[in-house]
């Protein structure tokens, strides 16, 4: 079964990984590539390294009312740009929007994989989480489905690798202003704290109104760590046993003993959870490890579309984490 799939804003970092994964899928044929700065040029004058089936796929200025017959369309434009465009897609066009404008908007289902699938099959509009939450709230469901730890009262302090201010991040991220430097931004306002509060609302049934989240980012490409404060008289023994019964039979995740190190999810689709806990103190500790590009983007946002589209889970997504 061949499936017809485009991609927008494939010259960004989401789009070019989504590109990269869908290029090696069993069963996603990429036919329509869309952009705004890159239109016109070919796709092996972005990535020089594309298949040779598709490097001569030309990329077009992105329009709703010029897409071919598609299946399936990834959107991967920054949060503000996609929602006008996107409600003019034909109904026969499954989409997952990659990009922040769908997320807990009323007829998308909220596309986070690993601890709802039963949510998504089948759905034809699914917003992918982002990329923060995507390491934060795989660490968390087991412990708030479970009653682990009190909802309310979650400071989540998690670092991402440059990539994740988008290709040239703003002209802000370069070399010399990210090398040998930390930086603390969005303290209290990031954009992904509100679909973190209503996740953690919704599989504890309690209120996360408590939350604090402050992101950083740190001297490396690819990654995100988050290291979650908690409370809860859980010890580490419950927390990873809940763990591993929760994400029984799961592919992507991985419950390990040892805190997980962001190099072993680099670019793959996996994410590592790992806890530790003192019930003496009232505290948990949770960890969550994702490749912002991969689980954090475009390997869950892959993830959704085999789950909307009928194919095994796990399909175009099997390869091996990068090594060192």
């Amino acid at each position: 079964m061949t499936i017809r799939v485009g991609i927008v804003g494939i010259s960004g970092f989401g789009g070019g990984e989504a590109m990269r994964l869908i290029a090696s899928h069993p069963s996603f044929e990429l036919i329509y590539a869309a952009g705004e700065g890159s239109a016109g040029s070919r796709l092996m004058d972005r990535f020089p390294g594309v298949p040779a089936r598709l490097a001569e796929l030309v990329i077009e200025k992105w329009d709703p009312a010029t897409l071919p017959k598609l299946d399936v369309l990834f959107a991967s434009l920054p949060t503000g740009a996609s929602a006008e465009a996107l409600a003019r897609v034909s109904k026969d066009v499954k989409i997952v929007d990659i990009g922040g404008d769908h997320r807990y908007v009323e007829g998308w289902a909220y596309g986070l994989a690993d601890v709802w699938p039963a949510r998504i099959e089948g759905q034809t509009r699914v917003a992918n989480p982002g990329c923060f939450p995507a390491a934060t709230l795989t660490a968390l469901a087991p412990l708030l489905v479970n009653k682990l730890i009190e909802p309310g009262n979650i400071v989540i302090d998690a670092k991402t690798g440059i990539s994740g201010a988008g290709r040239g991040g703003g002209g802000t991220f370069g070399y010399a202003e990210s090398n040998e430097n930390l930086v603390p931004y969005s303290p209290l306002k990031h954009v992904h704290m509100p679909e973190m509060a209503k996740t953690i609302d919704l599989l504890s049934g309690g209120s996360a109104a408590g939350l604090v989240f402050t992101p950083h980012l740190v001297p490396m490409t690819r990654g995100i760590l988050a290291t979650i404060y908690c409370r809860g008289r859980a010890t580490t023994g419950q927390c990873l046993d809940a763990a591993r019964r929760f994400y029984a039979g799961r592919a992507f995740v991985r419950v390990t003993d040892q805190p997980p190190q962001t190099k072993w999810a680099t670019g793959s689709n996996l994410a590592f959870v790992s806890y530790a806990a003192d019930p003496e103190r009232n505290l948990v500790i949770a960890m969550g490890v994702v490749d912002n590009l991969g689980k954090g983007a475009a390997g869950q946002a892959v993830q959704n579309a085999n789950l909307i589209c009928g194919l095994s889970e796990t399909a175009g997504l099997d390869g091996v984490p990068v090594w060192p």
